[in-house]
């Protein structure tokens, strides 16, 4: 089992759908990676020699930022848009929708639960 940014690579799988496990790498940039290594897309992992990988790793670490550093940046943006207390910022804040999404109805992903609120059983009146 290939490992590469911390991400153990499934040995079942092409290489090419096996680095979109790693945080920040899909379709394209995994494709893109492998052109750039001169390794072909339908080989296995498990298949990988150890030159191989380290290829990989090399491509990566040149000119690709994924998992914690990746992380670390979306984190600060997010941080750095709060504190500016920019209109995105609010609305990451209060954990409603940034993007413009209506939320009147839907945007249940985003807020929760709904609280829907039902009214007890009234007691009859006794005199």
């Amino acid at each position: 089992m290939a490992r590469i940014a911390g991400i153990d690579i499934p040995a079942r799988k092409r290489i090419e759908i096996g680095l979109t496990y790693i945080f920040g790498i899909g379709r394209v940039t995994a494709k893109d990676i492998l052109v750039k290594a001169q390794i072909d897309g339908g080989k296995r992992a498990q298949d990988l020699t150890d030159a191989e990988v380290a290829k990989i790793r090399e491509v990566l670490e040149a000119g690709y930022k994924v998992e914690g550093d990746l992380r670390r940046e979306i984190s600060m943006d997010i941080k750095r848009l709060i504190d500016l207390s920019a209109y995105r910022g609010i609305r990451h804040r209060s954990k409603l929708p940034v993007r413009g999404q209506r939320t009147h109805t839907n945007a249940r992903t985003r807020k929760g639960k709904s609280k829907i609120a039902v009214a007890g059983k009234k007691k009859a009146p006794t005199s």
